[in-house]
């Protein structure tokens, strides 16, 4: 109907028919570059005809222009957060941040782990714990960079891949956070307390001064140190760290050594009754798993090592790891083994107050604590940090910045100030945080990491050695919190806060 009217109008004007096809030819063409300037449109009608849809130059350029402002904001903010704002770590960095993980405040509790444990059982379980911990920590190192071209900087990362984006996150920050959060609390208690027994000892006949107040004054040097903005940057504090740890692990069995077997020495088990034994044993599992703590931060510091195909950073890591494992075996076995021998299941649960003279060597060793635990903390610390600014920044696209980074941490320093303050039950602490939260994330979490990635045949050596551990690794984080949260129970019914 609309060609005959066309044709009818051109007839009337009498114009050529060949003006007539021009014109219907322009008309088509009009109605056609319409339609394709619509994008939709054009998405659609190139679907239907089963052609591929070029965008123009300029929409290429604007793609690629969005892409190259994404990746430079992302990377600047990459460079900004602590974990991955420096790559050039060497192995040795390595090792020191891995003895100063690890070893801590537990290897001062792990005689009297041992006077709750008894000989044969203690001995096994230390034995094991070390043979377990240094294999997942194997795991860990290995998978950091199982798919070519990625690394997996933090632990949830690696969660992330083996559990799902969602469910990884679920399953590992929870647990991360507890464990760090929880050795940053029971290290101020440790810092609070040795430096009150320097006190004591070196100040006699001065008034006796709160608990509370020792734990402000560790606290306040965190409140200067937490400002530094990444893994190498506290490189120096971490080496100090290891040092001390070696020194006052070194002195604690020698000291011990030098004091002799004491005349009342028993080896039988320390509670009269046997739920108390019982409990007690359970308490010491949890202190046995708080001594093997690193494999929290273990990622973390692999991601300061730099990293190429020919060269990746699990060797580097892998040596660093075998330095820090044998340094941690000079530590804990004399300690324990000696500690126990010497003072029975009389021992304190921080070896260091069993020992009263020489009273020099005593101060040096706590002391030493002193130093090693506030390394300790900022290990710990410095993947909260990294979670809490990657939140703020990422998530709710705070600006990074020096005023927010300051903000953070001081809050994060006052918060595990005031929880050691308010319950600092030093032996009930390493217990309840040792099975509840470090059993998991170091001794079965990474096989079953492992198991989920790697899906070793069933039966095979790999295949049963991770679900041994895994078996171990549910006993030890089902028993040792009871009772580590009976004995803090218990002492506090007679403790009066911030007393």
């Amino acid at each position: 109907m609309t060609s005959f009217l066309e044709f009818s109008v051109f007839a009337q004007l009498e114009l050529p028919i060949y003006v007539y096809h021009v014109f219907r030819l322009l008309l088509y063409a009009s109605t056609v570059s319409v339609i394709f300037s619509n994008k939709t449109l054009r998405c659609f009608l190139c679907a239907a005809m089963n052609v591929e849809d070029t965008p123009d130059e300029n929409e290429n350029t604007k793609i690629v222009r969005n892409v190259d402002e994404r990746t430079k904001e992302q990377k600047e903010i990459d460079d900004w957060l602590p974990i991955t704002s420096s790559r050039n770590a060497k192995w040795w960095y390595s090792a020191f941040h891995n003895v100063t993980a690890m070893v801590g405040a537990g290897v001062l509790s792990l005689p009297y782990a041992m006077a709750n444990l008894g000989w044969g059982p203690g001995v096994v379980i230390l034995i094991l714990s070390w043979i377990i911990t240094l294999y997942t920590l194997w795991q860990m190192v290995e998978m950091h960079e199982m798919i070519p071209g990625k690394r997996f900087d933090r632990y949830h990362e690696l969660g992330q891949q083996a559990f799902g984006e969602k469910l990884g996150l679920y399953i590992v920050v929870p647990q991360q956070l507890i464990c760090e959060v929880g050795v940053d609390i029971v290290y101020m208690v440790t810092g609070g307390k040795s430096l009150q027994k320097v006190h004591k000892i070196l100040c006699k006949d001065c008034k006796s001064i709160k608990t509370t107040y020792f734990i402000m004054i560790f606290a306040s040097v965190h409140f200067v140190l937490s400002h530094l903005p990444n893994f190498n940057s506290i490189s120096g504090v971490s080496l100090a760290a290891a040092v001390m740890s070696l020194s006052y692990s070194t002195i604690a069995w020698a000291a011990s050594v030098h004091k002799g077997i004491q005349a009342d020495v028993d080896y039988g088990y320390k509670a009269s009754s046997t739920s108390g034994t019982v409990f007690n044993f359970f308490t010491a599992l949890g202190d046995v798993a708080f001594a093997y703590a690193g494999h929290n931060v273990v990622l973390e510091i692999q991601a300061t090592i730099p990293s190429t195909p020919e060269k990746p950073s699990k060797r580097p890591m892998w040596r660093g790891v075998v330095v820090a494992y044998i340094v941690v075996a000079l530590c804990y076995f004399p300690v324990a083994l000696i500690g126990y021998y010497m003072f029975g299941n009389k021992v304190e649960d921080n070896i260091l107050i069993s020992l009263e003279k020489p009273e020099w060597l005593i101060v040096a060793a706590n002391l030493f604590v002193v130093v090693h635990v506030i390394g300790s903390y900022q290990i710990y610390a410095m993947p909260v940090f990294d979670m809490i600014e990657t939140l703020l920044v990422k998530k709710m696209h705070f600006r990074p910045s020096t005023t927010l980074r300051f903000i953070v941490r001081n809050l994060y320093v006052a918060f595990t100030m005031f929880v050691a303050i308010t319950f600092p039950f030093f032996g009930g602490l390493l217990g309840f945080f040792g099975g509840f939260a470090f059993a998991p994330t170091t001794y079965f979490l990474p096989c079953i990491m492992w198991l989920a990635i790697y899906k070793p045949k069933k039966f095979s050596l790999s295949w049963c050695t991770n679900w041994i551990c895994i078996i171990l690794g549910l006993l030890l984080m089902i028993l040792s919190p009871i009772g580590g949260l009976r004995n803090i129970i218990l002492q506090a019914k007679t403790y009066h806060f911030y007393s």
